[in-house]
């Protein structure tokens, strides 16, 4: 039972869409018809409303955090199986049809959670990828491709096997984004661009 309730909780309190929220609660509209169609961060600041896209990266990271938070004080060694639902529920939200988002800041807030040190250096890699380039998915890339390395050099083996999964889940969500970097074709940050088909 612990694991099962470990599972479907983190991964309701991961499905929360607050950027979805978040928007239409501001007036923005449905924020799945704006810009990529996505609901995350990155997308939200297309809006051109910078507080709410703050907030959706805080919110988005914040559940992923206290679902480790919250299990591992429950049920000890608990933290990284809630961490996994928390992506899970945030990648493929029950209420939009398994259709969220790209797990960047969620798998920051779960980092961070479960290894401060890996969770500040991923997020410093992350920020100085976009200062200097302007590409979210291309900082995202770098900095959780070397993710699971920071894991081992920091010394904490015991949750490599999580670092690999979140890995392989954010890179899938971002193949559509892989592709059009190699095509050039990629939007940079806050860049209003068309948007994407469903399929994308």
């Amino acid at each position: 039972m612990p694991y099962l309730i470990t599972l479907g909780i983190s991964y309701l309190l991961g499905s929360i869409p607050f950027g979805l929220i978040l928007t239409y609660l501001a007036g923005l509209g449905d924020i799945r018809t704006i810009g990529s169609g996505n609901i995350g961060a990155t997308n939200v600041l297309r809006t051109g409303n910078k507080k709410i896209a703050a907030l959706t990266l805080l919110l988005d990271a914040l559940k992923g955090a206290v679902a480790v938070l919250i299990f591992e004080h429950l049920y000890l060694g608990f933290g990284m199986l809630a961490g996994l639902g928390a992506l899970l529920g945030h990648l493929y939200p029950v209420w939009l049809k398994f259709k969220g988002g790209k797990g960047v800041a969620t798998t920051l807030g779960i980092m961070t959670a479960l290894s401060w040190p890996v969770g500040l250096i991923i997020i410093a890699v992350w920020l100085l990828i976009a200062k200097f380039f302007r590409y979210s998915s291309l900082a995202a890339l770098i900095a959780f491709g070397i993710m699971p390395i920071i894991t081992v050099l920091v010394g904490r083996d015991d949750i490599e096997w999580l670092v690999l999964i979140m890995t392989a889940l954010v890179y899938w969500k971002h193949r559509a984004n892989i592709a059009r970097l190699i095509a050039g074709r990629e939007a940079k940050i806050g860049q209003h661009i068309n948007v994407v088909p469903p399929s994308e």
